[in-house]
């Protein structure tokens, strides 16, 4: 088997969407004649916990693991909830307090390209050693965020004779909150060259929208893969569905991600139809910003808002299996279009109607114009979505709730683990 070294920084007990990647590439690598060594710090900040993850954590895979020095863990001892968010990659950018500024600036300025950057140094050193005394492995593959991690592969393929892919779950420099780290020039210029140093670097570069491909293709003449998230055939849910006609998105719902032309459409609906008031249930799964909720009880749907809080990834899936309706809200930005939330694929696998909104042109519409899962909105398009959630809840009252039937099977964690693995065999 061909043996490859895996550095990234979450991984289970670690929960929310940046584990589940790695940790299915891992569990179906040696399908296809690969065998991971996996590297992650050995006393993490992991903001969020899903101890039911380890369970799919190969019993026999060398784990390899350093210290870090993470400098949330210690903001946490004097600012625990404020901290707990920007750790986690949640940055609520209305109207952020004075301390949330300093904290902000803090994570942009003084720790580039962010607070992981502490673990850069000993890894390298660490590794170097490990390498050296295992040379059978000439293969190395940084996931990022954190993008630090790509600078230890940066730095090893330096100064060993390696091949390096650079796997890319998010942008870098372009990603949405940039603009919230209230960036100075300098720090600003120093992102982008590590940038550029990385993806020029690289052997190979794997993004997961084709949107991030286009824009690393104006960077570097290196190769870029598109290699999407996915879901994970195995995992078998067996639930009925909701009494109530529910719309269930999972996942933060911050201010900045405040649908209100979703909850205005609705509010009219319920008016016109005494019928759908009662049975309407939109349920919330996950941190939901206090202005989310104001919207809601302004437009008179306070009564049919069921927030739930964090679960498992276990519970999640239920959830979204048992939904009649799954929403996907992405930011009004022209540069969130290239994000395809994880979630996306968990939810195309529950075969639920999809509702989505988000920018024009947003690769999100690509994939479910494609899988036949859904119908996707831009936030002035009111009229159609309204059109779109009638149809929805006529089928729901005639004891028809709607189903989704496209070809989905490029998208299972399985065969995405195919195209990585020969992907990696294909390095020369």
């Amino acid at each position: 088997m061909k043996k490859v070294l895996i550095i990234c920084y979450y991984w289970p007990p670690s929960g929310g969407p940046g584990v589940q990647r790695w940790l299915k590439f891992v569990k179906y690598f040696r399908d296809f004649g690969i065998e991971p060594i996996v590297y992650i710090p050995k006393n993490a900040h992991y903001p969020i916990l899903d101890e039911g993850l380890k369970k799919e954590v190969p019993k026999d895979l060398e784990i390899l693991r350093k210290s870090i020095k993470e400098p949330y863990k210690y903001a946490k001892l004097f600012f625990k909830n404020k901290t707990q968010k920007i750790s986690s990659g949640i940055i609520d950018e209305k109207d952020p307090s004075a301390l949330e500024k300093l904290m902000l600036y803090a994570r942009g300025n003084l720790f580039i390209p962010d607070a992981r950057v502490g673990w850069v140094k000993p890894s390298v050193k660490f590794l170097k050693k490990y390498l050296s005394e295992n040379n059978d492995i000439d293969t190395l593959i940084t996931t990022g965020p954190p993008h630090s991690l790509h600078l230890i592969g940066l730095q090893l393929q330096k100064e060993m004779a390696l091949k390096w892919v650079a796997d890319f779950r998010d942008p870098w420099t372009t990603i949405h909150y940039h603009k919230s780290l209230r960036l100075t020039n300098l720090a600003r210029k120093k992102h982008s060259v590590y940038e550029r140093q990385v993806l020029q670097a690289a052997d190979a570069i794997v993004v997961t929208s084709l949107g991030t491909q286009k824009e690393f293709q104006k960077l570097t003449t290196k190769p870029i893969h598109i290699i999407t998230n996915g879901f994970d055939s195995s995992e078998q849910i067996d639930t009925p569905l909701d009494i109530k006609f529910s719309l269930v998105h999972i996942g933060s719902l911050l201010s900045n991600r405040n649908p209100k032309v979703l909850w205005k459409v609705l509010a009219e609906m319920a008016r016109k139809d005494p019928e759908l008031q009662k049975d309407l249930e939109i349920k919330l799964v996950g941190l939901v910003a206090h202005e989310i909720k104001e919207e809601i009880e302004k437009e008179g749907l306070q009564e049919n808002l069921q927030t739930v809080g964090y679960v498992t990834h276990e519970e999640a899936l239920r959830l979204q299996h048992a939904a009649q309706v799954l929403l996907l809200i992405e930011m009004d930005r022209p540069e969130t279009k290239v994000i395809l939330p994880g979630k996306l694929f968990e939810y195309l696998k529950s075969r639920r109607p999809i509702v989505a909104l988000g920018p024009k042109g947003s690769d999100i519409e690509t994939i479910l114009n494609e899988t036949k899962s859904g119908l996707f909105f831009d936030y002035s398009n009111s009229k159609s979505l309204k059109q779109q959630l009638e149809n929805l809840y006529a089928s729901y009252k005639a004891g028809k709730p709607g189903s989704t039937q496209g070809s989905i099977d490029r998208y299972s964690r399985k065969e995405l683990t195919a195209k990585m693995a020969s992907l990696l065999k294909d390095l020369q």
